[in-house]
């Protein structure tokens, strides 16, 4: 058993300010008095401990007093992204199942048919009393996220008590916690990266100064005069901060402690102009099904092991299938208590782990030092700002058009996004790329929708009859498309 976090936390330091948006601020107290008034009033829906409540909200206080809320019931928390289309919000609500679906104010048309409750009548409930747990039960399941699969198929990945704790604790064995520390949270509340900044201000103590959106010249502000001491980004918001500093002739604060930098392959000329900066950049290798961090390099390793993912941390352990000596690549496979125990809804039989080991699909090597580089996030994954987005998911969308027969996605290069979708088709006749994006509007989420289309004669494929997106990849650098 653990100690349940938010209250542990008002015992331990009530007066201890734990959230910070715009002007408002909240102690550790007035946000658990909060969160026990929204609990309350859950109560009167006839929540149960074990339900399960999903959440459509932007980045926003009331998602995180919600958050809590739900979890002071014992009840399960699916976050959805609210970048995604309204038919892949309804595919994982279906999948899902929840007891109840609350939603932010203008949300609710986009998930009408299955019933919303919106976070401004939970507030007109009478709230009525319950009781607290003291402790919960290490194998709970406290956040569902969607994360597409290979096969294009969104999956339901568990994340337990034990699991966010395991991760929580293993970063701050790694990075250390400070009394004053602020971390500075612009990344979606509903992605991994997101949500685990707030499980670490309950474990650890610390404030966290929420963005609903990633404001370039406030979080410049924040950083240069020593607002925070720490932040998570992906490649494309670190190449904006570097820019809007480089532009402006300035550096950050000698406060700023560590900038975690996950979502992918960082460039070799992002870092050294990050150092240039004075921004103390570590590289970090995580996941949905590992809670976030799962490899982070060492604030002592950051210049000499430039482009290094670091070594597993303190509670972590991985390995490189197949390899046997330093610098040999293959496949990247996580052990610890921070992966995921399964999967929901119709990936509930899929196995998470193969005798104890999580398969990532990603591909990787151990220097000689035992440090983690990263060589492919999973050969044929886009990330695109730092989204995942899997060619099977967009192809599979692709096919539904009556005039395609077959389809290819590929990732190519993007001076912006890192990198964005690339469209080959095999169709009965001509369709440009705007009728085509019209088509997948309510299919696929803006970011994954393909940005160039091309159309071919017949698909790259190998004797198993399976297509050969490496192939698609080298039309794109090459003179001829087809």
């Amino acid at each position: 058993m653990y100690p349940n976090w938010l209250a542990q936390r008002v015992k331990m330091t009530p007066n201890r300010k734990a959230l910070t948006f715009g002007q408002q601020s909240w102690t550790f107290q007035q946000l658990f008095d909060e969160v026990l008034e929204v609990a309350g009033s859950l109560k009167t829906f006839g929540v149960e401990n074990g339900d399960r409540i999903a959440i459509l909200s932007p980045s926003k206080p009331a998602l995180i007093v919600t958050i809590h809320a739900c979890w002071q019931l014992g009840c399960e928390v699916v976050l959805l992204n609210e970048r995604l289309s309204d038919g892949e919000l309804s595919y994982q609500i279906d999948d899902a199942q929840p007891t109840l679906l609350l939603v932010d104010g203008g949300y609710e048309e986009r998930v009408a048919i299955h019933s919303p409750v919106t976070m401004n009548v939970l507030k007109e409930k009478t709230s009525v009393k319950f009781e607290i747990e003291d402790e919960w039960p290490l194998e709970r399941t406290m956040s569902i996220m969607y994360t597409s699969g290979t096969t294009g198929n969104p999956k339901g990945v568990r994340q337990t008590v034990q699991n966010h704790t395991t991760n929580a604790t293993a970063s701050a064995f790694n990075m250390g916690v400070q009394s004053d520390d602020v971390w500075l949270c612009t990344m979606p509340v509903f992605h991994i990266s997101g949500l685990s900044i707030f499980i670490r201000s309950v474990l650890y103590g610390m404030e966290v100064r929420l963005y609903s959106k990633f404001d370039l010249s406030q979080v410049v502000d924040d950083l240069v005069n020593g607002e925070v001491t720490r932040m998570s980004v992906v490649s494309v918001m670190l190449e904006r901060i570097l820019r809007e500093l480089e532009d402006r002739d300035v550096s950050v604060s000698p406060r700023l402690l560590t900038m975690l930098v996950g979502g992918g392959p960082v460039p070799s000329n992002y870092l050294e102009r990050a150092i240039a900066r004075g921004i103390p950049i570590l590289q970090t290798y995580g996941m949905t099904e590992t809670s976030s961090q799962t490899a982070t390099l060492a604030p002592e390793d950051a210049v000499r092991k430039l482009g290094s993912s670091g070594k597993p941390l303190y509670l972590s352990f991985i390995k490189i299938d197949q390899a046997t000596n330093p610098f040999e690549e293959g496949e990247i496979c996580i052990r610890g208590g921070h992966v995921t125990p399964g999967y929901i809804g119709r990936n509930a039989s899929t196995a998470s782990q193969v005798n104890g080991w999580l398969h990532t699909g990603d591909i990787g090597y151990f220097d000689d030092e035992g440090y983690l580089y990263v060589v492919d996030r999973r050969s044929d994954l886009i990330i695109s700002g730092g989204e995942n987005i899997y060619p099977a998911e967009v192809e599979n969308a692709i096919l539904q058009h009556p005039m395609i027969r077959e389809a290819g996605v590929c990732g190519m290069s993007d001076e912006k996004w890192g990198q964005v979708p690339a469209a080959f088709i095999v169709g009965d006749e001509a369709l440009s790329l705007e009728s085509l994006q019209a088509f997948l509007q309510d299919k696929l989420a803006a970011y994954k929708m393909p940005k160039v289309l091309y159309h071919v004669k017949v698909m790259p494929r190998n004797a198993s009859n399976k297509l050969l997106r490496r192939e698609l990849r080298a039309w794109l650098t090459s003179e001829s498309k087809a």
